[in-house]
């Protein structure tokens, strides 16, 4: 048992299955009491049940069905876990989809339009929700689930890309509006994993993602993709207090040394390290504004 977050109250978005069930698990076995949230009811009662059995039999884990990008539901999700625990510390904005796939010109624009309201909105929405609390007790952890799309291209799935990098962004801008409250906000991308994304590439065939992404997508289905148990140690780092002060980061949970960035605090603070940020000439070793 991982005593990291023992006392703590976590709520988690998109838990019912994938990445966000995965951290629940983890934060269950280190300790932490959850409220957990999906859209569909049936698969968050039965994952509500499997993280209450990872854990050491001193917490709660409730849940209750909300869509995160309706204020009504967020607001209700939000009176439920402060009715059920007194504090709440920690929140994981994993709730997300991909969208629609193919050509911009081709893909239902409603569907397009959901992408963004879960994504982004959904993930502002609970950001709102949470901060209140948070600055009344002057501090918080909020972790933000990002993806590929927030650093590269992603043709054929534009609505997930694009708002994987506009949240990355929020989040980056959230933690400096709030730094003098010692809340602690910042963005992880845990790997390419193998959950019900990779399914809906594969279900979606070349046609419509893109011969190369489909083939790396059937390619990172034969290598078994990331473990996810890599992305949940992180997000567990993230809402502890090891991490007090890291603000405003991506971070990678397969690249990254992110175990070691206590011991780089003061760099971290004065650098644009793990950030989202335009690339100029110079920085790949061109000189093109020397006459």
């Amino acid at each position: 048992m991982n005593p990291l977050l023992q006392g703590k109250t976590a709520l988690i978005t998109g838990a019912s299955q994938g990445f966000g069930l995965a951290v629940a698990r983890a934060y269950a076995g280190a300790g932490a009491n959850l409220v957990l949230c999906a859209r569909d009811a049936r698969a968050l009662e039965q994952a509500r049940a499997e993280v209450a059995a990872h854990g050491n039999g001193g917490q709660q884990v409730i849940a209750r069905t909300a869509d995160v990008s309706n204020e009504h539901d967020v607001a209700a999700l939000l009176d439920t876990a402060l009715a059920a625990f007194p504090t709440l510390d920690i929140l994981v904005n994993n709730a997300g989809i991909y969208g629609p796939k193919g050509c911009i010109e081709d893909v239902d624009w409603q569907e397009w339009v959901k992408a963004i309201e879960i994504n982004l909105f959904g993930s502002v929405l609970m950001c709102r929700a949470v901060l209140p609390h948070f600055k009344a007790r002057r501090r918080g952890k909020i972790i933000q689930l990002s993806g590929g799309g927030a650093t590269t291209p992603l043709p054929r799935i534009s609505a997930y890309a694009a708002s994987k990098a506009a949240v990355v962004r929020f989040i980056e801008t959230l933690a400096e509006e709030v730094r003098e409250y010692g809340i602690d906000v910042n963005a992880i991308a845990p790997g390419a994993l193998n959950t019900r994304l990779l399914d809906e590439v594969l279900a979606a065939g070349p046609e419509r993602v893109g011969q190369a992404f489909y083939e790396r997508a059937l390619q990172q289905q034969a290598d078994g993709g990331a473990d996810p148990a890599r992305g949940a140690a992180l997000a567990v780092f993230l809402a502890s207090a090891r991490s007090d002060g890291i603000t405003g980061k991506l971070l990678s949970a397969v690249w990254d040394p992110w175990e070691q960035l206590p011991t780089h605090r003061a760099d971290l603070d004065a650098s644009d390290i793990y950030t989202l940020r335009r690339i100029v000439p110079k920085d790949r070793g061109k000189n093109w504004d020397e006459n």
